[in-house]
């Protein structure tokens, strides 16, 4: 198994011989209008143009539709017939956009000898789950493939503990930057957090991403290593890509 990170939860995902793209934002840098009132989003470009990312593709996966996870953009070059998995109440948009074979995956669907099963999470605390709303975390197994739990854009919360638990991933993909929207707690999981979950899963190894590409992120990769060494934690159980970096497993 590979992973390359694209930028953001942006990532191309080798598996069982089959290359997947997960939460496609392919807009250029400064596209959309600020989150947090700091600068346009994205902060940075893509590390290679969008089209050679929408090369070679055999599945896209959406956590959810919000525009950092699936844009205008993707929804225009990538190929209408790929299979595109994602969250009960999405396939909507996606056949929307000209999608020919949305899968939405209510518990589990098995595509190409991967088993593809959905979690749940929280993408924030009290009243901003009202506009945040419902957000999904997805695990890949496969035979002679680690097993491989995205947890999407989500705290650390009972749902992620609960699927750490019960399938004992080998690789945790985990959202780490901190975002946080005016007035907000944090949406998705922080340097804090982050380390929370790695104690929780001591086998595992966690590769963080969602970092230094949106305005309303405010964790830095050198944060969250800063704190992980810190903590005794090696980059060989805590993983920090940089855009365009592949790591092999």
């Amino acid at each position: 198994m590979e992973l390359q990170l694209i930028r953001n939860a942006t990532m191309k995902l080798t598996y069982a011989g089959s290359t997947i793209l997960t939460d496609p934002m392919l807009v250029p840098k400064d596209k959309f209008a600020p989150f947090a009132g700091l600068a346009r989003n994205p902060t940075v470009d893509l590390p290679f143009p969008a089209e050679e990312v929408a090369k070679g593709l055999d599945a896209v996966v959406v956590s959810h539709d919000h525009i950092d996870h699936f844009d205008k953009k993707a929804g225009a070059i990538l190929p209408k017939d790929i299979p595109l998995f994602c969250q009960p109440g999405d396939e909507a948009r996606m056949s929307g956009d000209g999608f020919r074979t949305v899968m939405p995956v209510d518990t589990t669907r098995t595509w190409k000898g991967i088993t593809i099963t959905r979690t749940g999470g929280l993408h924030g605390q009290g009243k901003i789950l009202e506009f945040t709303g419902m957000v999904s975390g997805f695990v890949f197994q496969a035979d002679d493939e680690p097993t491989v739990y995205w947890t999407g854009d989500t705290i650390w919360c009972d749902p992620v503990a609960e699927a750490v638990a019960a399938f004992r991933p080998d690789v945790i993909v985990t959202h780490s930057g901190g975002a946080r929207l005016p007035n907000s707690g944090f949406i998705i999981m922080n340097d804090e957090q982050t380390l929370e979950l790695l104690r929780a899963a001591p086998k595992a190894a966690v590769v963080a991403v969602h970092l230094e590409a949106l305005d309303h992120c405010t964790v830095t990769r050198q944060a969250l290593r800063d704190l992980a060494d810190r903590q005794g934690i090696p980059p060989s159980r805590l993983m920090i890509p940089a855009d365009g970096e592949t790591l092999g497993f």
